[in-house]
């Protein structure tokens, strides 16, 4: 089984997303104008609560600019910053 399996992608997504969007010093507001989304959705999407899709994803990389992979990146550790 592909470690990635082991774990729900959506919490390493969430997680990658609050990494890199703090890295970037921005708020979720700003992440969320950027991608003319709602707050909410962003904070959402960090939670795990969201089953995004790649155009989402597309967007959000942008956002943050960071490369669509980085967010799905699941050798980040559990409390890594």
């Amino acid at each position: 089984m592909f470690p990635i399996l082991r774990m729900d992608i959506r919490r390493i997504f969430g997680a990658n997303v609050r990494r890199y969007r703090i890295a970037a010093g921005l708020s979720q507001e700003a992440v969320a104008v950027k991608m003319g989304v709602d707050r909410a959705y962003v904070s959402g999407m960090e939670r795990g609560q969201q089953n995004v899709t790649l155009l989402t994803m597309w967007h959000l990389a942008e956002a943050l600019d960071v490369r669509p992979v980085d967010l799905l990146d699941e050798t980040v550790k559990k409390g890594e910053k």
